[in-house]
């Protein structure tokens, strides 16, 4: 897909407690009226919206300013009305404004310019060691009490990789929004680095106190 095909205003499934990353693959599922209606405009078109993560604040429409478009590559409907998908992310949205909609769903109007390496196949960084990488973050799981499959994830490329931890890790929701954020893959593997680090150091304090 170019940055040419892509929707200018699309939309938008505002979810807490989901960072939802290019080249990874969410499942959802749809059960609410609004966001059935969202799916089945959806299907009839590129199959194409947005997820992005609602704010914790006293306003319940509150929403960060970055989330990432994804297109529906499985779809399933339930007996009692459901809809099982799996969603494919392809690149991360900056959202400029909300648009007024007589449909159930909210829509807005968003920007992919800062986001364009998403829509790259990046298959290893030159500056991160894969394999050192991948050492770390299995010792930061083991930490955690998480189980992973680092064999399996050896078979991503380095861009994959790397959204899928983004988006797996047991880190807060906080950490996650900001490694959306980032607008390059250099800045996301340092700062990734650095909240890997800072959990680990913590981590063993902890268990030194106790």
């Amino acid at each position: 897909m170019n940055i040419n095909s892509l929707p200018k205003n699309i939309p938008v499934f505002p979810l807490s407690d989901v960072v939802f990353f290019p080249k990874t693959i969410l499942p959802l599922n749809i059960f609410e009226k609004r966001y059935i209606q969202l799916v089945n405009d959806c299907m009839k078109d590129q199959r194409l919206f947005g997820m992005i993560q609602r704010k914790k604040t006293s306003e319940a429409q509150d929403v960060y300013e970055v989330g990432c478009l994804g297109k529906i590559i499985n779809f399933n409907e339930t007996s009692d009305g459901r809809f099982i998908i799996n969603l494919s992310g392809i690149i991360r949205f900056r959202i400029m404004k909300e648009l007024i909609s007589s449909r159930l769903y909210r829509k807005f109007s968003v920007d992919y310019s800062d986001f364009l390496q998403d829509l790259k196949i990046v298959k290893n960084n030159a500056k991160c060691n894969k394999k050192d990488f991948l050492k770390k973050i299995e010792i930061f799981f083991k930490k955690k009490n998480f189980l992973i499959n680092i064999n399996e994830l050896e078979k991503h490329n380095f861009e994959q990789l790397l959204n899928t931890l983004c988006m797996i890790s047991p880190i807060s929701l906080i950490e996650k929004q900001k490694l959306i954020e980032t607008t390059s893959s250099e800045e996301k593997i340092q700062l990734f680095e650095d909240i890997i680090n800072f959990n680990l150091v913590d981590s063993f304090k902890n268990k030194t106190i106790q």
